[in-house]
């Protein structure tokens, strides 16, 4: 399933927030997946967002107002970057990269977090 995906690709950007990420946690965190389309997009998302961390840092910071990127609340961060990582670079559409995005963070962050994730989305992507 694509959430499960999803959240597995989540999970190693928000560890990546910490420290990197060895090739031995990215096959435990993708080995529950019994897809191998599933494994193989949850592998996209996470290369990509390795490959263009930079420049998804810079978009970020751009519409962060009077806020430090160094404050986000590192789920909500990590959230952002794969729905911005999916939309610019997997070809996923607008509306269910966020929509994925808002329904993840009810299972792992706050209740205002997903107000947070919508607000600064929409803020870059328009």
């Amino acid at each position: 399933m694509r959430r499960e995906a999803r959240e597995s690709a989540f999970k190693l950007i928000f560890e990546t927030l910490f420290k990197g990420t060895e090739e031995e946690t990215i096959i435990e965190v993708t080995s529950p997946l019994k897809k191998e389309e599933d494994k193989k997009f949850c592998e996209e998302i996470f290369e990509m967002y390795n490959s263009h961390k930079n420049e998804l840092d810079e978009k970020i910071k751009t519409h962060l107002k009077n806020f430090d990127i160094s404050r986000v609340y590192r789920i909500d961060l990590a959230l952002v970057y794969m729905a911005l990582t999916e939309i610019e670079y997997c070809q996923t559409p607008k509306a269910v990269a966020i929509n994925e995005a808002l329904e993840i963070s009810k299972k792992y962050s706050t209740n205002e977090s997903s107000k947070f994730i919508n607000g600064l989305l929409s803020s870059i992507l328009k």
